[in-house]
């Protein structure tokens, strides 16, 4: 097969080549800009809710972009802002999806978001759809995100309705990157996302304690106890699993993959990926005749994860910035064109 080219436009900051270093320098060292913000709440058809954070203008026919975040992400992760203030310097709008529980309050339901919850983001999109019905539709995807963004691209073909999309540092297979994740100094990665995310169950159970949701008590009762979890297999086979409807931890990662919906892309889609990410083997990325006549991959041969920080040190660049607008405005022009 096929495999992608590793294009060698990004240079990573003197200093930054490390992958581990371009992928934390963001989350730690990242100076962020102020947005000014109008948070709306959804109610979905489950009783559960999601919060979206909106930036930009409010004229109905300028273009949309909505940002979804990664794992134990928020609207307020790095990339996140970082995005939603390069799309104003275009006069583009943006709006921010925190998944369930994401947003500072845990959701209402022991049902959580996890790397396949496309039904989710296609809830979100149709509300979008009918909010700004004259607005053209644009998603990026973050890491997680993207790979939800991919499945739901994959899933829905032709009747996506996004006009475009971008997925960056994707997992495209969650078994081999649950495994990649669990070695060398990646392991630092896995203990993080291992206490965030079982302090996310902790809050819901909580809430549920304090209003008295005895049902939501009894369903993450019944994932016993949550103290020694310390791989994502353990964590998505006790939790993920049981909670979102699959039968364990390898059913979970088949299902919501997103190499797996690759070939049914219609929709314009930059795949923005490095070579050297910490959480992905190289032999989990698609090969080019896994993809659809309408993706671009553009693999870098350094970068990290979520990271591409060019630049200085003192000046950074953020080439995430810069590559994931421009495409954004090259799509919107092609369409209007055409």
């Amino acid at each position: 097969m096929a495999t992608p080219t590793e294009s060698g436009v990004f240079a990573p900051a003197f200093g930054l080549g490390n992958p581990h270093l371009q992928t934390m320098w963001g989350p730690i060292w990242r100076k962020m800009p102020a947005l000014e913000r109008r948070r709306e709440r959804i109610w979905l058809d489950d009783g559960d809710f999601l919060d979206l954070d909106w930036h930009g203008p409010h004229d109905a026919k300028v273009p949309v972009v909505l940002v979804l975040h990664g794992l134990t992400g928020s609207s307020n992760s790095h990339y996140v802002v970082g995005l939603q203030h390069a799309m104003e310097k275009h006069g583009w709008t943006s709006v921010a999806l925190n998944w369930r529980g994401c947003s500072g309050e845990p959701n209402l339901l022991p049902r959580s978001y996890h790397s396949g919850v496309s039904d989710d983001l296609a809830a979100v999109i149709a509300h979008l759809r009918r909010a700004r019905p004259l607005a053209p539709l644009y998603a990026v995807g973050y890491s997680m995100g993207g790979n939800i963004l991919l499945k739901h691209l994959g899933e829905s073909g032709f009747e996506s309705q996004l006009q475009g999309a971008a997925a960056v540092s994707v997992p495209f297979r969650l078994d081999e990157c649950a495994d990649r994740i669990g070695l060398g100094f990646s392991k630092v990665y896995q203990r993080h996302f291992m206490r965030e995310m079982v302090g996310y169950i902790k809050d819901k159970q909580r809430r549920f304690q304090h209003e008295g949701m005895n049902d939501g008590l009894s369903a993450l009762a019944a994932l016993g106890s949550l103290d020694n979890l310390r791989t994502f297999w353990e964590f998505d086979g006790r939790v993920t699993a049981p909670l979102n409807g699959f039968d364990d931890a390898q059913d979970y990662y088949r299902k919501a993959s997103s190499r797996y919906y690759l070939g049914a892309i219609r929709t314009p889609t930059l795949l923005v990926q490095s070579a050297d990410d910490p959480f992905v083997f190289q032999h989990s990325l698609p090969a080019l005749d896994e993809l659809s006549p309408s993706t671009r991959f553009d693999l870098q041969h350094r970068g990290g994860h979520v990271g591409f920080v060019g630049g200085t040190l003192r000046k950074p660049v953020y080439y995430l910035e810069q590559c994931i607008p421009q495409w954004l405005v090259d799509v919107h022009g092609s369409a209007g064109a055409a």
